[in-house]
This record gives structure tokens, sequence and C-alpha cells, in this order.
């Protein structure tokens, strides 16, 4: 198991966001955590990252024991997150941006650097096509690519994906959804965080429902996509 979350724990201030949350990710796989808003989806990637203190419970990354470790600690081991919202610094170019993702890399120089480079410009041709332009400037949709390439940059193990497709058009939602799959077809596990029920579940080896900060459903996503309560709650009674 490269993460395993156990007994999760997380408060803002007084309020329990999530509570005895436990769950694991196999290695090469994508597993999804779906809930509606306010259901804990964020603070538990934002506490996979280290942004938030855990109360109780232990994370562990690849038999790691990582439950207190700082951001950058994790980033070095492996964990890489695109923010709900994107994140991209506005006011900097795309290969500025991309160039921040790999901030703790000491190959910035090297031709395993330009590799990565030249994987994420494959993945999103038109960040390559915009290399030189503000990243203010760009669209959402282009803006979403931005945040995935700039995370894939430190090169992780597991890619931690916060509402991919929020704010985007129906045909760029396919888009970012069959490029998350060639992401991990190349190798990358991927965590992802998504209101869009129908298309997560599509690609998931494994899901997780959270609704007020406990997960209350299990299993693979061909499972829940195919179950009549979760159809109605979360995919509008069809899939």
């Amino acid at each position: 198991m490269l993460l395993e979350v156990e007994g999760l724990c997380v408060n803002y201030g007084h309020i329990e966001a999530i509570r005895d949350v436990t769950f694991g990710v196999e290695e090469g796989t994508v597993a999804t955590l779906i809930g509606a808003n306010g259901a804990g989806k964020t603070t538990t990637l934002k506490t996979l990252s280290g942004l938030r203190k855990v109360r109780a419970g232990a994370v562990r990354f690849d038999g790691k024991d990582i439950t207190h470790a700082p951001p950058y600690q994790r980033v070095l081991l492996g964990i890489s997150q695109s923010p709900e919202g994107r994140g991209c610094f506005p006011g900097m170019t795309v290969l500025e941006n991309l160039d921040m993702g790999a901030f703790l890399r000491k190959d910035r120089k090297s031709a395993a650097y330009r590799a990565d480079l030249d994987r994420v410009f494959d993945l999103f041709p038109r960040l390559k096509e915009r290399e030189r332009q503000a990243a203010g400037s760009m669209s959402g949709g282009e803006q979403q690519m931005l945040a995935i390439g700039r995370a894939l940059m430190a090169k992780p193990r597991l890619l931690l994906l916060d509402e991919p497709s929020m704010g985007l058009a129906p045909k760029l939602i396919q888009q970012i959804f069959t490029i998350i799959g060639e992401i991990n077809q190349q190798g990358t596990t991927v965590l992802l965080v998504e209101q869009n029920a129908a298309q997560a579940l599509k690609r998931a080896d494994t899901a997780h429902i959270l609704e007020t900060g406990e997960i209350v459903r299990s299993g693979s996503g061909r499972e829940l996509s195919g179950d009549d309560s979760v159809k109605a709650a979360y995919l509008g009674g069809d899939l």
C-alpha cells in the first residue's frame, strides 16, 4: 500500500472537519474521494500534503510515518498536489510556473528535468504553445492544465488532484479526465477529489464517499457507480 490513512481526525478550531477517516491507496491505481461540498474532501487532501495539522490518527507513505512531516518533506518523498482553484502564479509565465513545481529538485539543468518538461508538454500541448505567456492571461482550462503540469514537475509517486474539473466546459472536462488516465498509465498513482462523481467513478479503481467528515461507503468505482443509492445521491439518478 503506497498511502495508508488510519483514523484521521482534523479540526478547524473546535469544529471537526474530518473524523476517523481510514483508507488506503495502492501504488499504480486511481483512487477517488467524492461527496458534497463541505464533506471534508479538500481538508483530507490538505492534510495529506501537510497543510493541516492532525488531531488524531496516522498517515503513512510507502511504509513511512509522515503524520507530522512538513509539506516540503512530503514533496521530497513523492507527494505532489494540484490544488482546488489551480493556484497558478498569474504574473509568471507557463515555464516559470512549471519550474516552481520543481523547486526542490537538484537536477534542474539535467536531461532528466528536460525530459519531465517534455512529458508535461506532451500531455498538454497547449502549454507548449503558451510557454512564454503569463499564467494570469490564460483561460481556466489552460490554468488547470498548468496546475497539473506544475505538480508533475515534482516527479510525484502520488499525485493529489483537488477538483480538476471545477468551472470547466464539458468538452474540457472530458479532456482533463482523459489526461488523468494517461498520467496514471505512465506510472503515477492518483488520488482524486472530484464533485463530478460520474467521471471520477468511471476512472477509479477504488472510491470512497465522504459525508460530514466521515467515510460512509467504499468500493470499486464500478461498484459504487452501479449502486442505486449512490446514483440517486451523486449521479443524478443515472451514470
